[in-house]
């Protein structure tokens, strides 16, 4: 049988490629312009390459017990990779994807089809328009991870983003994000203090060397107005293939200082990562 071809297209927000990985059959790296955003293995959904993504699962594992159905909300489409994974481990569940690329949902869903009776819809949309108009209280989990490019828009970065999210969530819901930063953390920082003001749990789940300062990463966010077991989660970290750390509590107070809440009007993206961070060649 002959190797898969890398299929390249020009889409709504840039060029998409669908790379596939030799040393894994049948698993697919897509990036826009060049900049990785998603690894799915279709045929193999509990697969979760990159570490960020295995920190959403872990969070999303964590929102409920094992097996039960949830209504999932995500923002932000890629190549469905979470998507895959919690119709595999969630079977039932109803899960909203919003993606503002038409042409890239349709290169993902047209190359990699989902599986029949998955539960997944596919909304293209704005990520905080489509937020904003979700039933108050229908979601169980908000999964965010939004980059025009390699940043975050800046509207889904402020107070009215947070709040949306809340009116979203039903009480006990969970909301997650995935951010990146670096030392010393002003956009992070920022980060934690504007979903502190809207909700009174958080924890962050980052790799050690990004915590330390010593390179640009991804860092992962969980919110929720009811208690987090960050024992569990902090335990579940620990053993990944990929450790991480779980920061909450006072610690987690520290690292946000006394950075404010973004309020609407003083919104700004993510900040570019430096040349080769997440780029490949």
């Amino acid at each position: 049988m002959p190797e898969p071809l890398p299929v390249t297209r020009a889409t709504d927000l840039g060029t998409a490629r669908l790379l596939p990985d030799l040393d894994r059959p049948g698993a697919w790296l897509l990036t826009v312009d060049d900049a990785p955003q998603s690894y799915v293995d279709p045929a193999d959904p509990l697969h979760l390459e990159f570490e960020y993504v295995r920190r959403l699962a872990l969070l999303l594992d964590a929102a409920a017990p094992a097996g039960r159905p949830l209504d999932l909300l995500h923002l932000g489409g890629g190549a469905l990779t979470l998507p895959r994974y919690a119709a595999a481990t969630r079977p039932g569940s109803r899960q909203r994807v919003v993606e503002a690329d038409a042409a890239l949902a349709a290169l993902v869903t047209g190359h990699l089809p989902l599986p029949p009776g998955s539960g997944i819809a596919v909304e293209i949309a704005d990520a905080g328009a489509a937020l904003a108009a979700t039933t108050p209280g229908s979601a169980d989990v908000v999964l965010a991870d939004v980059f025009g490019g390699s940043r975050i828009p800046a509207h889904l970065t402020a107070l009215g983003h947070a709040r949306a999210a809340a009116r979203a969530l039903h009480p006990g819901g969970l909301y997650a994000a995935n951010l990146a930063d670096a030392a010393p953390f002003a956009f992070l920082r920022s980060q934690l203090a504007t979903l502190g003001a809207v909700f009174p749990e958080l924890c962050l789940i980052a790799e050690p060397a990004v915590l330390r300062g010593r390179r640009f990463g991804n860092l992962v966010v969980a919110a929720s107005r009811a208690p987090l077991d960050v024992a569990a989660l902090a335990r579940a970290a620990a053993a990944d293939a990929f450790p991480a750390r779980v920061v909450h509590g006072p610690d987690l107070a520290r690292l946000a200082g006394d950075a404010p809440p973004v309020p609407d009007h003083a919104a700004v993206p993510s900040p570019r990562p430096p040349s080769g961070a997440f780029t490949i060649g």
